[in-house]
This record gives structure tokens, sequence and C-alpha cells, in this order.
């Protein structure tokens, strides 16, 4: 069995810091604030604390599956894509350290919402709301939470490394021609 560089773990830091801040904030939250109701408002009314739950994935979408289809399709689905990601996190040499640790604030993320869906009745617990200002037709983004900006954050910065690593290479590719 091959040994496991230990720099490679080093990034699953940021996995777990999301996993417990999500499931922390989440639990407060539920303590706390009662169902759709606003617990705190902040700048106004530009961001506001207000506790909903999700029983779909982004968007609410998928919310009127069965509760077996919404176990299936957003518990062992994504569980199973989790175990992918991280053993291509494993395998590929070639990811730099800031892809690693986008890599692994994207799993943790993943797991809180998991976590969520998995073992809270009422789905994924949203929390963070704020105003859009009619963006897109929307007065206000939809309700997320800390595991959300995770994905949403890292997945980003993910993108765009792959994007500066390309044009890089496009550009030495020309330097030697």
């Amino acid at each position: 069995m091959e040994k496991i560089d230990k720099k490679l773990l080093m990034p699953f830091i940021l996995t777990f810091a999301v996993i417990i801040a999500d499931q922390i904030t989440k639990c407060l939250v539920v303590k706390y604030i009662e169902p759709w109701t606003i617990g705190a408002q902040f700048f106004g009314d530009i961001l506001r604390i207000v506790r909903v739950a999700n029983n779909g994935v982004a968007f609410s979408m998928g919310d009127s599956l069965s509760l077996i289809g919404r176990r299936l399709c957003f518990g062992l689905v994504p569980v199973i894509i989790m175990g992918l990601v991280i053993g291509v996190y494993f395998r590929n040499k070639e990811f730099t350290m800031l892809q690693r640790w986008a890599i692994c604030g994207v799993v943790g993320g993943g797991i809180g919402n998991i976590i969520d869906r998995i073992f809270r009745v009422e789905g994924v617990i949203d929390f963070i709301d704020v105003k859009f200002y009619g963006i897109f037709g929307l007065q206000r983004w939809p309700t997320f939470n800390v595991a959300d900006m995770a994905v949403v954050i890292c997945g980003i910065m993910l993108i765009i490394s792959f994007v500066v690593i390309t044009i890089q290479q496009k550009k030495n590719e020309g330097d030697k021609q």
C-alpha cells in the first residue's frame, strides 16, 4: 500500500472546519429560532437570519420527491460523489495546493449538507437570507448556510485556478513556438 504524503492531508483541516462551523451554526439556529421566522436582521434588512428547511437541493429542486427518493438522490448519491472526489484528490498528482484546499472546502460543504439530509427529518437547515435588490428578478437570494457558502466560494476558487493554469499553459506553449 502506498504511503500518503502528509501535506495532502493538511487541506482536510478545512473540510473539518467547514463541517464543524456548519453544524454548530445550524444547531444554534434550530435551538434559538422558530421555523420560518426571522431571528435577527443586520444593516436594515440586507442580511437576515431566518430559519428555513430545504428538503431538496439547490433552490429546493427535488423537494417534491418521496422521502425515500430524497434520501437516495440527495443522501446516497452525494456520498458516492464525495467518495469519488476524495479518490481523485489522492490519485491526482497535478493539483496545486490551492486546488487541494478548494476541493477540501467543497467536500466539507457537501458533507455538511449530507449530514442534514441523512439525520434531519426536516431536511437541510438554511438560515442566511440576503437582499438581492431585484437582480435576476429576485428580491432576496435563496436562503443558504455555511456549507453552501463553502461549496460556492471554494468551487469558484477551483474554477478560477483551472482557468489561470490553462491560460498559463497556453501562454507557455505559445512562447515555445
